[in-house]
């Protein structure tokens, strides 16, 4: 064997050796977040843990002969405006039956509160109540952006294994707790803790649901109110322009708005009720915007049934009727999209594709409106130049 393969040799050896070292040391800079915690109550507890999301950990000190669990639970990287919250779901995993402790600053006093609510459906409000267990000494603090909510808690004696949750959210005008955001991190926020070991499970099959109906919801009300609508609009304004399109341009306007419709009143306003249901979503104005806008797509529907016919006296306040509240649909469906997206986080790659698409749209629309200017407007422009040289014949007559 020569030299340098001898030497290739001892160094993989080496690092072979070593190797061990350097894991447990990364894995100990991970775990320092909560080792390093040092309370300013002087409270020191047994075990901690940091969570897998939201940037939490969790300290507890736990007596399986009397059920006695004393907790800490810190949020790091929150704004004085939010809440924060933890619990403990006896029943089942998940929202609905946890017992949780919440906690935010007072906006006009500056001090924290913290308090005790029960969920018992999914569109609670987080209003204070008892818990289905005792609790005492329960108290928050905040300092430097981490919020921390002390209690003590005392669980069915023997009990070994809970079922845990947390969560953060922003706080209102007048203290009202508002509604957690809906990305991945706050659907996947509880798991299952072993008071004994500390060991977290994370609790997939229900937050996996939630995510797939949010990205349907997301999915499908940006291909039928931001796409397909749009796409029928121009169908109707820019081919009805030439002869030999018509009537074809009608069926393309009727096929695409009418999808677009009954798709997104099918998979968009049906999975924005199941979300509702299940997550506790309040009204916001993305919610009341899309009800609007449900409710403006219905009357068009039926205006198609009121149609006059093309020589009617009536059809121009038809045609201007159709036109403004169809405008006013697509404006406000861009808009709510993107106010959905803001809501639902799903990540930067949707907004980038869907802004990519209308952008595309919107390009197309502007060079159609170019190319077809004379079409449109010469005819008015002309007219305007007739009716000039007619008063100007009469004013030299006279």
């Amino acid at each position: 064997m020569s030299l340098s393969s001898r030497t290739v040799v001892v160094v993989l050896c080496f690092l072979f050796v070593i190797a061990p070292y350097f894991t447990r040391a990364t894995t100990d800079g991970v775990r320092a977040r909560c080792d390093s915690k040092q309370f300013r109550n002087d409270k020191h507890f047994r075990s901690c843990i940091d969570l897998p999301v939201l940037d939490s950990y969790l300290h507890f000190s736990y007596v399986r002969e009397t059920g006695v669990l004393d907790v800490a639970y810190s949020h790091t990287n929150v704004e004085s405006s939010s809440w924060i919250a933890w619990g403990i779901n006896p029943t089942s995993k998940g929202m609905l039956g946890a017992q949780t402790l919440l906690a935010y600053r007072n906006s006009t006093s500056g001090f924290m509160r913290a308090y005790t609510s029960s969920i018992k459906d999914y569109s609670t409000m987080l209003q204070e109540g008892p818990l289905s267990f005792h609790v005492t000494q329960l108290s928050a603090e905040f300092l430097n952006g981490e919020m921390t909510i002390f209690a003590t808690i005392v669980l069915p004696s023997n009990t070994t294994v809970v079922n845990h949750l947390w969560q953060d959210g922003p706080l209102k005008e007048g203290d009202r707790l508002g509604m957690h955001a809906m990305n991945r991190d706050h659907l996947k926020s509880m798991a299952t803790l072993d008071l004994l070991s500390g060991q977290v499970t994370t609790t997939k099959a229900a937050n996996d649901n939630m995510l797939l109906v949010k990205n349907i919801h997301g999915l499908v009300n940006a291909v039928c109110w931001g796409i397909f609508m749009p796409i029928g609009v121009m169908a109707a304004r820019y081919m009805r322009t030439y002869k030999g399109l018509d009537p074809t341009w009608f069926y393309i306007h009727i096929f695409f708005q009418t999808t677009g419709y009954f798709g997104g009143l099918l998979g968009g306003l049906g999975t924005a009720i199941y979300m509702a249901k299940h997550t506790g979503m309040r009204s916001t104005p993305h919610t009341v915007i899309g009800i609007f806008l449900f409710a403006l797509g219905f009357l068009q529907i039926l205006a198609l049934k009121a149609r006059p016919d093309k020589n009617h006296k009536y059809r121009n306040y038809w045609n201007w009727y159709h036109h403004t509240v169809g405008y006013v649909v697509i404006v406000l469906s861009v808009y709510n999209i993107y106010k959905g997206l803001a809501i639902l986080q799903p990540g930067s790659s949707w907004k980038i594709a869907y802004s990519t698409i209308i952008g595309v749209i919107g390009l197309f629309a502007i060079v159609m409106e170019i190319l077809q200017f004379n079409k449109r407007w010469g005819g008015l422009c002309c007219k305007k130049s007739k009716d000039l040289e007619a008063d100007q014949t009469a004013c030299i007559d006279v």
